[in-house]
């Protein structure tokens, strides 16, 4: 009987407990609403912050995320470009919540709401504790690594939702302005640049162009703006050695170009002969001058 009589009280102080925390939860929502509609954005201001936000060439390096995919280069607004369109819209809840925490999976939402219109878009997704390597699926254990993992996977879900909120025409601005941001600050032709910083990989780190294609998908003629700043990013990271070559390219890509070639000087050099300077002729042969006319 005291055994049940505990459990009961239990009971009745975690439901006292979830009904305090429930109702203090929505008196939180009411003031957000409250002050939503007390202060309702101005759209032309708010347009005005993103664009002035979007020239500032930290932003507009950041703004685009880019990926190979059946030969082509699919593009689109980072998480870092709609996190400031939400901060500067005014008047968005966003966020990620992790709802549960089962074994070897957790399950989290991504949403934004837009606390004017009462308009809400959500993703629930389920993370696996595990990432995949060349050697196969590492599962996860330490805490940290666990929280990174849907941190990482759930900011594709929020941007989703970020994009479902703000009007598409205000995106596409935000884009331009970006793209301008990074021309205005170009100091040369954009293959020149991109010629520069392969040849900076190649005489520092013995990386070769087909190292680094293979890396992005496609050839180095494809790249853009933002393949030239994830190139110096990855510079950076291999000059203050924050990580090494193996961490981004292939060095058996390499080696296997540089064996390819090596056949091919060899059989160029079976099929040339010795040249004997003394023996040879010179195809230059003096040329007689016209005889002059007798006058």
């Amino acid at each position: 009987m005291n055994d049940l009589a505990t459990q009961f009280q239990n009971n009745q102080n975690n439901g006292v407990l979830a009904q305090a925390t429930s109702s203090r939860e929505m008196e939180e929502v009411k003031g957000q609403i409250f002050m939503a509609k007390q202060f309702p954005r101005n759209t032309f201001q708010s347009e005005q912050r993103i664009l002035d936000s979007c020239k500032r060439p930290t932003l507009a390096q950041v703004a685009m995320y880019q990926y190979p995919r059946g030969g082509t280069k699919v593009t689109g607004p980072s998480i870092r470009l709609a996190e400031v369109l939400a901060q500067n819209w005014g008047n968005l809840s966003f966020g990620i919540k992790e709802l549960e925490q089962r074994e070897g999976e957790s399950v989290a939402m991504a949403y934004c709401w837009d606390q004017e219109t009462n308009v809400r878009q959500e993703k629930v997704f389920v993370v696996k504790h595990a990432i995949g390597t060349k050697k196969g699926l590492k599962l996860l254990t330490d805490p940290r690594d666990i929280y990174e993992k849907v941190a990482n996977d759930g900011a594709r879900r929020l941007r989703a939702c970020i994009l479902g909120i703000i009007p598409g025409d205000i995106v596409d601005r935000a884009i331009d302005e970006c793209t301008k941001t990074l021309s205005g600050q170009n100091n040369g032709p954009l293959k020149d640049r991109i010629a520069n910083a392969l040849a900076r990989f190649k005489n520092s780190y013995g990386i070769t162009q087909e190292m680094i294609e293979t890396k992005f998908g496609y050839n180095a003629n494809s790249f853009s703006e933002y393949d030239l700043v994830e190139l110096v990013k990855i510079h950076n990271s291999l000059k203050d050695g924050m990580s090494s070559v193996e961490d981004w390219f292939d060095k058996d890509e390499g080696k296997k170009k540089s064996s390819d070639l090596t056949e091919a000087f060899k059989k160029d050099d079976v099929k040339g002969a010795p040249v004997d300077a003394n023996s040879t002729t010179s195809k230059e042969t003096s040329v007689e001058q016209p005889e002059l006319p007798q006058q």
